[in-house]
């Protein structure tokens, strides 16, 4: 397996257990509850001495088998399958922090990251300390005895920012603070985020993996590579568990009392969808790519905003980090809320619609939807205006797209 490429690890990473039935493809396990051969068997499972499945909140076959190939083309220790993107956020955060310690981050963050960090943690006394993590001065500055995990999304959404992820991670090297990075924009084929220095990587598998919006999906992978005695919350676990603290609190109390495991069908989904990620990813990269590239010169349109362009201000530390295909995902920037809203209700082709990376393309207003519900002052800090539109490339011409986007600029 070790040998085999990125798209023969997805297609061959083998069972656990070999299929009775020799099925090919992983047979959904719909059930709750698994059968033990003696009271002996049963101890053994619930108490962790042995890898059987108890109950499908906590593991489950289906959903094991799609965390084993994702594992198998990480090279992660261990990746945990949950039900949605802030699903995945949530616990590995909780995993982490305690009352009283903080978080490091950015405002350009989405939506309900930013809320949950703002307003939901808040409540539990776990201050989160927003700076310009473009600034690695900032960061070191704002990283105290008490600060449990900085946190970033390698592409911000949806203002497309991008931090210098290997100067971030030997700061917190130094400090002693894991890096945790949402890396849901670029996937898994086109970035390795162990490469550069993240301890912990989150993924919304409901983008890029589902296969085409198939249905909701979150990840936590651990890449065993923080000496976790550095962590306030799991220096005593070190002791027996070494490099897998986090994945053990994870999988042991965490996961298991927020009750936000993946379900079987989703798992069953999502690894088809590992199936084709690369040749979806490249096709609507590509036409990204293209696409940003023609609209730059479109009247009517002020900016444009795609990390892959020579004259955006990330371009070279985005062609270090993603390559020439940063994602499937642009902005533009038209002259007003009132042109964005006609435009918006003109479009034929793209579809109104939240979520990114669909097979069809999609396209909001972000300061009037995902982030309709802060007030203005804090869209402004957050860099979330009302000029822009966000557009996720789907896996249609490029032509149609770009027809689609002048009729409705008309």
């Amino acid at each position: 397996m070790e040998d085999l490429s990125f798209d023969g690890k997805i297609l061959h990473t083998p069972y656990a257990k070999e299929d009775v039935y020799g099925a090919l493809s992983m047979p959904v396990y719909q059930n709750a509850a698994f059968e033990f051969a003696t009271a002996e068997e049963m101890e053994a499972a619930f108490t962790g001495r042995s890898s059987n499945h108890t109950y499908s909140r906590i593991t489950n076959p289906t959903v094991q088998y799609f965390e084993d190939r994702v594992k198998s083309i990480t090279g992660a220790l261990s990746v945990t399958a949950l039900n949605s993107g802030m699903a995945a956020i949530t616990n590995a955060i909780i995993t982490l922090a305690q009352s009283g310690s903080n978080i490091v981050t950015s405002r350009h963050l989405f939506g309900n990251t930013y809320s949950f960090f703002a307003s939901t943690l808040a409540a539990f006394g776990v201050e989160t300390r927003f700076c310009d993590l473009t600034n690695p001065e900032e960061v070191e500055k704002n990283i105290d005895a008490n600060t449990c995990v900085v946190f970033l999304e390698i592409i911000t959404n949806p203002q497309l920012e991008v931090a210098d992820l290997k100067a971030i991670s030997a700061i917190t090297m130094k400090m002693g603070v894991p890096l945790m990075a949402d890396t849901t924009i670029v996937p898994f084929c086109a970035f390795k985020a162990k490469d550069f220095g993240v301890n912990i990587e989150i993924v919304s598998s409901t983008k890029y993996i589902s296969g085409g919006a198939t249905g909701l999906g979150g990840l936590i992978i651990d890449y065993g590579n923080f000496d976790w005695k550095l962590s306030k919350k799991l220096s005593t676990l070190v002791i027996d568990f070494g490099t897998a603290a986090f994945t053990t609190k994870l999988r042991k109390e965490i996961h298991r009392n927020l009750g936000a495991y993946m379900t079987p069908q989703a798992a069953y989904m999502q690894t088809l969808g590992l199936e084709t990620l690369s040749l979806r990813f490249e096709k609507s990269a590509n036409t990204s790519l293209k696409l940003a590239q023609k609209l730059e010169s479109v009247s009517g349109i002020k900016s444009v905003n795609y990390t892959g362009l020579n004259s955006n201000k990330f371009y070279d530390i985005s062609n270090l980090q993603f390559g020439k295909l940063p994602g499937s995902m642009l902005t533009i920037d038209l002259e007003s809320r009132e042109e964005c809203f006609k435009f918006m209700n003109k479009l034929k082709l793209i579809k109104r619609a939240t979520n990114l990376f669909d097979n069809k393309s999609l396209a909001i207003h972000p300061a009037s939807t995902i982030f309709g519900s802060f007030s203005s002052e804090i869209r402004e800090k957050m860099n979330v205006y009302d000029i822009t539109i966000r557009i996720s490339v789907g896996l249609e011409d490029e032509q149609d797209i770009y027809c689609d986007i002048i009729q409705a600029l008309m």
